[in-house]
C-alpha cells in the first residue's frame, strides 16, 4: 500500500500533488500540511495533529467529511510527520510519499530529512518529494530513475558510507568510499534512464533533481 503524506514545510503545487495521487493511496494530512491537501482538491483519510493551525471553515470541512482525526498534545517527543509516518507504516504501507516537507524552518527540514533513516522504514521505499526534486535513503542498493541529465547526489549520513558502487552516472564510483563531512557525492549526473548504487557498509541520503526537457535542451 502506498501513503501519500501532506507535511506542513513549503507547498505550492497543487496540481502536481493531484496527479501525485492514486484512488487506492492512504492519504494522511499533518496538521497544517491540512490545509495544503484541501488546497489541492485532495481530501486526507487520516490527519495527525491537533488542527489548532486550520481555520473555522477547513475543520468544518474535515469534521463533515470521513477523515479519521488522530490527536496528540502539542507537548510530546516526536514530531507531527514522526507520528504520521509510524502510523502509516502500522496502517501496512510499504510505498511512502511525503509532500511539503521541505522549507520554513531549517531545523524542521534538517529533522524531516533525518526522519527517512528511521529503521522502521528500513523495507519501505519512503521519499520526500518537493517540487522537481526527490529525497530518499540508499541502505545496500537502490535504482535510481529520471532522465539523462538529471541530477544526482549521494551524500553519506552518520559516517562514512564505504565499499560504494555506482552505475549509469556520468562520475563513477567503483567501491570507493564517501567521506562523511566532504561535498564530493554532490551533483553527479544521469547518463541514462535508470541508474544503480550499490553501498556495502553506511547510509547514503540520494537527492534527485529532475530537469525539463526544456532546461535540458537549453543546457
Amino acid at each position: 500500500m502506498r501513503a501519500i503524506i501532506f507535511a506542513n514545510g513549503t507547498f505550492d503545487d497543487g496540481q502536481r500533488a493531484r496527479a501525485l495521487t492514486r484512488d487506492d493511496d492512504l492519504i494522511v494530512a499533518v496538521n497544517g500540511g491540512t490545509r495544503y491537501a484541501l488546497a489541492a482538491g485532495v481530501d486526507p483519510q487520516v490527519v495527525v495533529g491537533d488542527l489548532d493551525s486550520l481555520s473555522d471553515e477547513e475543520r468544518h470541512r474535515l469534521q463533515h467529511g470521513d477523515a479519521e482525526v488522530v490527536p496528540f498534545p502539542p507537548r510530546k517527543d516526536q514530531t507531527d510527520l514522526e507520528l504520521a509516518l509510524h502510523h502509516v507504516l502500522a496502517k501496512g504501507a510499504d510505498e511512502i510519499v511525503i509532500l511539503a516537507a521541505l522549507g520554513g524552518r531549517l531545523d524542521q527540514t534538517v529533522a524531516n530529512i533525518l526522519l527517512l533513516t528511521l529503521p522502521q522504514l528500513a523495507a519501505c521505499d519512503a521519499r520526500l518529494v518537493q517540487g522537481e526534486q526527490e529525497t530518499f535513503v540508499i541502505r545496500g542498493r537502490a535504482r535510481i530513475d529520471g532522465r539523462r541529465g538529471d541530477t544526482v547526489s549521494l551524500i553519506p549520513l552518520g559516517g562514512d558510507a564505504a565499499g560504494v558502487t555506482t552505475a549509469g552516472l556520468e562520475y563513477a564510483l567503483d567501491d570507493e568510499t564517501l567521506d562523511f563531512g566532504p561535498a564530493r557525492g554532490v551533483s553527479n549526473v544521469l547518463m541514462e534512464s535508470t541508474a544503480t548504487v550499490h553501498v556495502r557498509r553506511g547510509l547514503l541520503l540520494c537527492v534527485v533533481t529532475h530537469h525539463t526537457e526544456m532546461h535540458q535542451t537549453e543546457s
